[in-house]
């Protein structure tokens, strides 16, 4: 697949879409992207050098050469990590190196709208191996001769520039409509849910579960896939694990696991323990890419099955939060939902037994509406566009 065609397309169809009534009323523009979806590509024309990297793709042949220049544990110690990837692309026989640039997917993205090439946030950074602490490259990472490719960084919601005029004119938005720069998904998708105090966390119930809680203290450790996003003043620490919506969809199907959410007593606790994963591997709390999925036994009963499954992720969860606090985040006092998952009413109260605190689902879950909320910072801020 064309990836890079179609995150275009799609860009421009977006553009469409917004009624022609309120086009003239946009102030400014962010865009959110999967983090560590990397791109290479010239420094010159903004083309493609090679095809992108997914965000869940891993490069284990850059892994001991990451190793042997990063702290240890340090964020970009994994596969997936940006950093990996760049490395990977750099070692290949035929990549070109003179005119090459790294961006994520969102940068290239904003590029487009803006015309600036060259710019990323420290959000979207981090897994390449900015330190958002200091708000530098470390001296580690610029020792290396792949370093004159990375992009230069600012904070998530500045003004970049405005949008060209070409865009502006065929679309019919103002001339002083800015562009921003971007975020990771879910990062956007903690801002949508408005979580702004130290202590509230977002859980996200998709595919996998993937944990945010905004602290006043920074944790990483590569050990157990956790790291920590600057958030203005504080951070915003977590991890994804590989547990989620994947597993249950293998089993059931979205009718039967909301018949049959409803016949569970959510204030019972199910004395089946599972660890469900859809396939051999976990990320974190645990991160151990030979662990085997743990789905049995199999009651005959598809009520007590379901209950099992759904506790046992429950209880992945508060493993993961009290991770956090035994690692020195802020202690979790409240949790919102985002993803499907939040839908299910009995899993809430499960949850909300097993990690005995107030659970919720967050009024808007749309990872969009945390980017709009970026841009929206962004254009109350004094505009210093050179």
């Amino acid at each position: 697949m064309d990836w890079v065609s179609s995150w275009k397309k799609t860009l421009f169809s977006l553009l469409e879409d917004v009624p022609v009534s309120l086009r003239p009323l946009i102030a400014s523009i962010s865009i959110d992207g999967t983090s560590a979806t990397t791109m290479i590509i010239d420094s010159t024309t903004g083309e493609p050098l090679w095809r992108p990297f997914l965000y869940n793709e891993s490069c284990p042949d850059a892994l001991p050469i990451v190793k042997s220049i990063a702290p240890a544990n340090h964020t970009v110690c994994s596969g997936s990590s940006t950093l990996c990837k760049l490395v990977s692309w750099w070692n290949s026989d035929d990549s070109n190196k003179e005119h090459a640039l790294l961006l994520h997917q969102a940068d290239w993205l904003l590029w487009l709208l803006h015309g600036k090439l060259g710019i990323s946030d420290y959000n979207n950074a981090l897994k390449v191996g900015y330190d958002p602490e200091h708000d530098s490259y470390p001296s580690w990472l610029l020792s290396q001769p792949y370093s004159r490719v990375l992009p230069s960084v600012k904070a998530p919601g500045a003004s970049i520039g405005y949008l060209q005029e070409d865009i502006r004119t065929q679309f019919g938005f103002p001339k002083d409509c800015v562009v921003c720069t971007g975020t990771t998904d879910s990062i956007a998708a903690f801002l949508a849910a408005r979580a702004t105090q130290p202590g509230k966390a977002v859980t996200s119930l998709g595919s996998t579960l993937a944990i945010k809680l905004l602290s006043t203290s920074r944790i990483e450790d590569a050990r157990f896939g956790v790291y920590s996003h600057r958030l203005d003043d504080k951070w915003l620490v977590g991890g994804a694990s590989n547990t989620g919506g994947a597993v249950l969809r293998q089993i059931f199907t979205d009718e039967q696991l909301e018949k049959l959410s409803e016949q569970i007593n959510p204030m019972e606790a199910s004395p089946l323990d599972y660890y469900p994963l859809h396939a051999v591997g976990e990320r974190f709390p645990v991160a151990d890419p030979k662990m085997v999925p743990r789905l049995q036994p199999r009651p005959e009963s598809d009520v007590e099955y379901l209950h099992g499954i759904l506790e046992s992720i429950a209880r992945i969860e508060a493993k993961a939060y009290s991770l956090l606090k035994y690692m020195g985040a802020t202690q979790v006092d409240e949790v919102f939902t985002a993803g499907g998952g939040a839908k299910n009413r009995t899993w809430a109260k499960i949850r909300e037994r097993v990690l005995g605190l107030p659970v919720s689902r967050a009024i808007q879950t749309e990872a969009a509406y945390g980017a709009a909320l970026l841009a929206l910072k962004g254009a109350q801020r004094d505009i210093d566009i050179p």
